[in-house]
């Protein structure tokens, strides 16, 4: 690298603006995010794997599923990676389509128990997951009402 070109590229680096860290918090609160990223992967993968028969022997495959099944793990096998996009990349509309695909799959095992099936450890696991996030979000708010009453512009 010339010279020249160093020493602009250390001035520019100098020059940028540093934005405040992230807290403990609000680094727990990323990777709890990307966890359940790739929890929401993993359930993608398994109902495309379902879907195009490389699960069960085949037997999940989409053309041999009842309607309500096709309805149900089509919709999943759509949201459950979006989700998994949208919270790995850290938007705000990651964990809203989780919730969706989440509702989804807990209005299919507690509503609908009798085509479905009861699968109460995927219940708990998406009600823990809720909770914790809720909980997060407490937490996230609690601390930034604390920074702005400590810090204000406007104080003497």
């Amino acid at each position: 690298m010339p010279v020249g070109l160093a020493l602009t590229v250390r001035t520019m680096v100098a020059d940028s603006a540093k934005g405040p860290r992230p807290s403990l918090t609000e680094t727990l609160f990323m990777l709890f995010l990307r966890l359940v990223a790739v929890g929401s992967l993993w359930f993608a993968l398994q109902y495309w794997a379902m879907l195009t028969g490389f699960s069960f022997n085949g037997q999940g495959r989409f053309d041999l599923l009842p309607p309500a099944w096709k309805a149900a793990y089509t919709a999943l096998a759509v949201l459950f990676p979006v989700a998994a996009v949208g919270l790995w990349l850290l938007v705000s509309w990651g964990p809203v389509i989780w919730l969706l695909a989440a509702a989804t799959e807990v209005a299919m095992h507690e509503v609908y128990p009798s085509i479905f099936g009861i699968d109460r450890l995927l219940v708990f696991a998406h009600g823990a997951v809720a909770i914790v996030f809720v909980l997060f979000q407490a937490a996230l708010f609690i601390q930034r009402r604390r920074q702005t009453r400590t810090v204000r512009p406007d104080s003497p």
